[in-house]
């Protein structure tokens, strides 16, 4: 027999979760013929197969966590291989370390407590890494469970952390691990925009205004190497919000577009985005990241970048405010901004000149 290990999918992924087999054990299949849809953190891919033959086993039902190495189908001996159909591996007599189950406590520590009371919590349905002891030594008591399951009866099931929103968890966690953020906001008077003016094609050329008057924010770093290497093409990834999750698919070259074509290209991976069929290649290589969070609600926010990205910006929802207009008060449509940068590359007046720009761009009448 022989295994067809899950391939490297790119990007630094470790793991995916299978969405769903297009074949059976006991299917002959052919070269290329699509085997399993797996979800990584980037997008829903297809895995082809690397040989003709007869499927003897799949390993892993839908909803799995599969690590990448670890095998996805096995063969019967003597199909065709084809190692130049995917970033895979056939190997025969080897099998990888099964995936890593999660600790039963973040802190790796167990909870004390007494067998009796173990199986009250599994009669219950209380887990234990949960449950706070208030015994000798904290040891957790019956009423510690008890009291636990009370107040569980008012909440949904525990469910894990699946797709977009496991991967922005960890994502979140490895970028709250590295980077020291720092954030400054202002506010744009947009009152004598055009009604029509379409406001994520301003904010994306007024970004891409702002990387020329202060190149340190479109730039990434390297905190390994602590090399930072500046980029004079802007790359924008545009932070979608879907039902599965966040996803930060990339518009390319942002300042040497036309609005038609910025337009065209939003809506198309806005609509790949949500759908979940955008290319893996789209999600990767953003140079700075937009998030126009405003068009659901709130007006600042303290945002998190995420490596090796130096910077994030973001769009507060469009309202009416009070402000001095050439010497008088008046009631003046204003967009809120906020400028999160990691402050161990960009200085604080790089960050001050870069929103500087940003708002007198999006102030400008177009």
């Amino acid at each position: 027999m022989r295994e067809f290990m899950l391939p490297d999918l790119g990007e630094g992924l470790e793991e995916a979760e299978i969405v769903t087999w297009y074949v059976n054990e006991g299917d002959r299949v052919v070269i290329d013929q699509p085997l399993v849809a797996v979800e990584t953190d980037k997008a829903v891919v297809e895995i082809p197969s690397p040989s003709s033959g007869r499927i003897v086993h799949l390993f892993g039902a839908k909803g799995d966590i599969v690590k990448v190495g670890a095998p996805l189908v096995e063969f019967a001996e003597g199909v065709e291989q084809d190692t130049g159909t995917i970033v895979g591996e056939l190997a025969s007599g080897e099998h990888p370390p099964a995936a890593a189950t999660p600790s039963r406590r973040a802190s790796g520590r167990e909870p004390q407590v007494f067998p009796a009371v173990r199986a009250l919590a599994r009669k219950l349905d209380v887990a234990l890494e949960l449950v706070e002891g208030t015994g000798p030594g904290g040891t957790i008591t019956r009423a510690d469970v008890e009291r636990a399951a009370q107040g569980m009866l008012h909440t949904d099931p525990a469910e894990p952390l699946r797709g977009l929103r496991r991967a922005m968890a960890q994502r979140m966690t490895a970028a709250h691990a590295e980077i020291v953020p720092a954030t400054v906001t202002d506010e744009a008077d947009i009152d004598d925009w055009r009604q029509d003016e379409d406001v994520t094609i301003r904010l994306v050329r007024a970004i891409a205004a702002a990387c020329k008057a202060a190149p340190a924010l479109n730039a990434w770093y390297n905190s390994g190497t602590r090399e930072r290497r500046l980029i004079a093409r802007v790359d924008l990834g545009i932070a979608v919000d879907t039902d599965g999750g966040l996803i930060v698919p990339v518009l390319r070259n942002v300042g040497q577009r036309g609005v038609s074509d910025l337009r065209a290209g939003l809506d198309r991976l806005r609509a790949d985005a949500i759908a979940r069929s955008i290319p893996p290649e789209e999600l990767r290589g953003a140079t700075i990241t937009l998030s126009n969070f405003g068009m659901i609600g709130g007006r600042f926010a303290n945002l998190v970048i995420v490596p090796p990205q130096t910077a994030i910006v973001g769009a507060g929802r469009i309202s009416q405010r009070v402000v001095a207009h050439q010497g008088q008060p008046a009631v003046r449509r204003a967009l809120p901004l906020s400028l999160t940068f990691d402050h161990r590359v960009v200085t604080g007046g790089e960050a001050a000149r870069f929103l500087v720009a940003l708002k007198s761009d999006l102030e400008r009448i177009s």
